[in-house]
């Protein structure tokens, strides 16, 4: 079986159809940017689903931990299972301060069967540039469970994996002054000359004055006057409604089965002949027992194999001038295609030169 989902049809291969979208929707302001963060520490508390005593640095984790506090106690001598070894990650949002409070994932880095009912130890975190920006600590909050007894277990979702809301604090921000600054640049999202030219001449409407100045395929230079109030510049730049012009993309994922077309997606003319070729090999062992009174026979298993070939009849699809998506959809689900042979056929199109977009797989 396979999905498709659809995002509009498609039209005349005169013209793509435009949308209308916020800047700040489509493009992000260089400089203005998240920035990920994280730490390794401990989580205590767990009802022996902790790391086991083969997994030996949070047992290390833990003596380095308690030596901090003034107990010396030897990593070797350590045998608890109701802690885990974790990995915490969070991101740090532009103009953060310190105070800000932040959200984090907590992950099992052991071999733990479950973070449920644990709590994470005071775990510093750490940028790209290995200095401390937040420090982490609090109740986890795991989305599943998992139970084991007797050899039996039951699993929902993720046990591993936990969530602490609100659970690391800003020690340090990163700076960012936009006071007297008078050049900004946006980036766009998606790379496209048409959409960087409709936004740059977009802003210079709304501001009335030639503010905005595409220079390529993705960044477009912005002008502050002297004295005009960045922030409010800014924020009615963001706002500015824009004709964006995606690109035609076909998007299959052969794993899960899924193929997203895009609506901008311009079909021509083509017959689609689509048949194939099953071939199933059985096994099947049984044993041959020696006849009655027999004086050396033994008992043998015997392995029967058999092949069968079967060759599928051949499917047509035509598509005339002026088909749309919809139309290849339908035809593709009377033929009963799989996800293989839908994502087969995507590309024989596209080499055919009977798709008209970029097929993207993931």
């Amino acid at each position: 079986m396979f999905a498709l989902t659809l995002h509009g049809f498609a039209v005349d291969a005169g013209e793509a159809p435009q949308r209308e979208a916020r800047v700040k929707d489509i493009a992000s302001i260089e400089g203005i940017r998240d920035n990920q963060l994280v730490g390794y520490g401990i989580v205590v508390g767990l009802q022996g689903t902790g790391d086991s005593q083969q997994t030996t640095f949070p047992a290390q984790t833990l003596a380095a931990t308690l030596l901090r506090m003034g107990v010396s106690v030897p990593a070797a001598a350590i045998r608890v299972q109701n802690l885990a070894a974790v990995f915490v990650e969070a991101t740090l949002p532009p103009f953060a301060q310190p105070g800000t409070k932040l959200d984090v994932t907590v992950s099992s880095a052991g071999d733990a069967r479950s973070l449920e009912g644990g709590l994470l130890l005071m775990t510093p975190l750490y940028g790209a540039d290995g200095k401390i920006y937040a420090q982490g600590q609090g109740p986890l909050v795991v989305g599943g469970y998992s139970v084991s007894v007797n050899g039996n277990t039951k699993q929902y979702n993720h046990p591993n994996t936990a969530r602490v809301p609100y659970g690391a604090i800003v020690e340090r921000g990163v700076p960012l002054d936009l006071a007297g600054r008078n050049k900004f640049s946006l980036l766009l999202n998606d790379e496209d000359f048409r959409t960087a030219e409709a936004v740059s001449q977009a802003i210079n409407r709304e501001l009335g004055r030639q503010a905005a100045h595409a220079l390529d395929s993705r960044q477009i230079d912005l002008s502050v006057m002297h004295g005009e109030d960045v922030p409010e510049f800014l924020a009615q730049v963001e706002s500015v409604q824009v004709p964006v012009f995606p690109r035609a993309k076909v998007v299959v994922n052969e794993r899960t089965g899924t193929v997203v077309i895009g609506g901008t997606v311009v079909l021509q003319p083509v017959s689609i002949l689509h048949g194939g070729l099953a071939i199933n090999v059985v096994s099947q062992f049984e044993v041959s027992q020696p006849n009655a009174f027999s004086s050396g026979g033994t008992s043998q298993v015997v392995q029967q194999t058999s092949i069968t070939a079967r060759d599928k009849p051949v499917n047509r699809i035509e598509l005339k001038q002026g088909a749309t998506v919809d139309d290849l959809v339908r035809s593709l689900q009377t033929i009963g295609a799989s996800a293989r042979d839908v994502i087969s056929i995507l590309q024989a199109m596209k080499s055919a030169g009977a798709l008209e977009a970029e097929i993207v797989v993931l």
